[in-house]
């Protein structure tokens, strides 16, 4: 985005400093993905950018695999409540929202869920990093989910 279209946007100066971090991840990133259930390893891409004034985060992501759904998710802060929240939406139809900080470096996303719980971490860094999920069908009964590697290209 040119430097004068931010001038009438206004700078990113206003928003909510918690989002500083996620300048990090701005831009485009290859994604290669590895899940217990599939015996491959998927190729995509995922792209972050802020939506205009700065407020929101845009994820948006696609995957080479019929199995990998593609998604777009949004972070910022909730209606109600202290912190950040993703919503997530994909190709399948599935909707969910999620707590997402990101401190220190570590990004971490996760969501109680009876039945179906989810968590990520991942320690970014300029060019390359690699988040798990884990998911437990039972309360405390963590199990490695999907393994994406992120490599920055643009």
């Amino acid at each position: 985005m040119s430097r004068g279209r931010w001038d009438r946007l206004g700078d990113m100066a206003d928003r909510d400093p918690i989002l500083a971090p996620f300048d990090a991840l701005i831009g485009t990133w290859a994604t290669e993905a590895v899940h217990p259930e599939v015996d491959a390893i998927v190729p995509g891409s995922i792209t972050f950018e802020w939506l205009e004034g700065g407020h929101f985060l845009i994820q948006r992501s696609c995957n080479e695999h019929e199995l990998f759904p593609d998604a777009i998710s949004i972070i910022g802060a909730p209606e109600d409540g202290d912190g950040l929240v993703m919503e997530y939406f994909d190709s399948r139809g599935v909707r969910r929202t999620y707590r997402v900080p990101l401190d220190d470096g570590v990004l971490r996303i996760w969501r109680d869920h009876p039945g179906f719980d989810q968590r990520y971490s991942a320690t970014i860094t300029d060019d390359v990093f690699e988040g798990h999920f884990q998911l437990a069908r039972r309360p405390g009964d963590w199990r490695d989910d999907l393994r994406v590697t992120y490599r920055r290209t643009g």
